[in-house]
């Protein structure tokens, strides 16, 4: 049948070139398990960005690209009119909430918190010490989103 159809396995198998060697994908455990500050590692940010709803995880993405603190209206005014999470201005806080559930689950054991608030200045801020790390998280997360928490019923 070979012969037939002009096929010589001898041939064929020797003109193939070498499959690629199989490059491991990036995945959590790769991430640092040493204390950053307050007892977070990156693997306890990267499990709370995973874990967290999308809406926060773009809040805490964005103050992490804005240098860790903004105001509640920049935060706001930001994301009102964001052309792939919009989140109403009224329900951030609620939306921020998630943070705090999954920081109880998967954060250090002492009462630290990833991001902070401070009502009487009304600004959000997140400790100089954790934004490295928050940015090796999301650079993970942007190479492996099937790791991550998909879309939820209301955010």
């Amino acid at each position: 049948m070979q012969a037939a159809y002009g096929l010589n396995p001898a041939a064929v198998a020797s003109s193939w070139p070498d499959a690629p060697a199989a490059v491991p994908r990036p995945g959590p455990e790769s991430l640092s398990g040493e204390d950053m500050g307050q007892g977070w590692t990156e693997r306890m940010l990267f499990d709370t960005v995973a874990a967290v709803v999308p809406g926060a995880r773009a809040v805490l993405r964005r103050l992490v690209e804005v240098g860790g603190t903004a105001l509640y209206e920049e935060v706001q005014d930001h994301f009102a009119v964001h052309p792939e999470m919009p989140i109403d201005p009224k329900r951030i806080g609620g939306t921020l909430a998630s943070i705090r559930a999954v920081r109880r689950r998967v954060g250090p054991d002492n009462r630290s918190n990833l991001l902070e608030r401070d009502d009487r200045r009304r600004v959000y801020w997140i400790e100089p010490a954790l934004l490295e790390g928050l940015k090796r998280a999301f650079d993970l997360a942007e190479a492996r989103p099937d790791l991550l928490r998909a879309e939820s019923v209301g955010q």
